[in-house]
């Protein structure tokens, strides 16, 4: 999900109600969002789409909402430290600072 759409989404993945992180994923992002959400401790649901080899990913908490809890920094990484925007996209290989604020990041 792009962090510019903050429209909440529930979505039944294996028969379970979870808020929709992303969908059509890849398998390596996938991995990178489960880890990180499991280390903040919410409960991840996974599922194929189709043959497309991508996959819908969603946790348990009704409340999650990706926008919210990045810019907000309720996330940390696996070491610890908030994670930021550029963190949660994959576009910076740094784990998030705590003083690197979204409207300072340069690409």
């Amino acid at each position: 999900m792009a962090l510019n759409k903050g429209k909440h989404i529930v979505e039944e993945i294996d028969g379970v109600r979870c808020s929709l992180v992303e969908k059509e994923v890849s398998p390596t992002r996938t991995e990178f969002l489960k880890k990180l959400l499991e280390f903040n401790k919410y409960t991840v649901k996974v599922a194929a789409e189709g043959e497309s080899g991508t996959f819908k990913i969603g946790v348990t908490d009704m409340l999650f909402n990706p926008v919210v809890d990045v810019y907000k920094r309720d996330l940390k990484s696996l070491s610890g430290k908030k994670v930021t925007p550029a963190y949660w996209l994959q576009e910076s290989t740094q784990e998030g600072e705590s003083e690197v604020n979204y409207w300072d990041f340069k690409g």
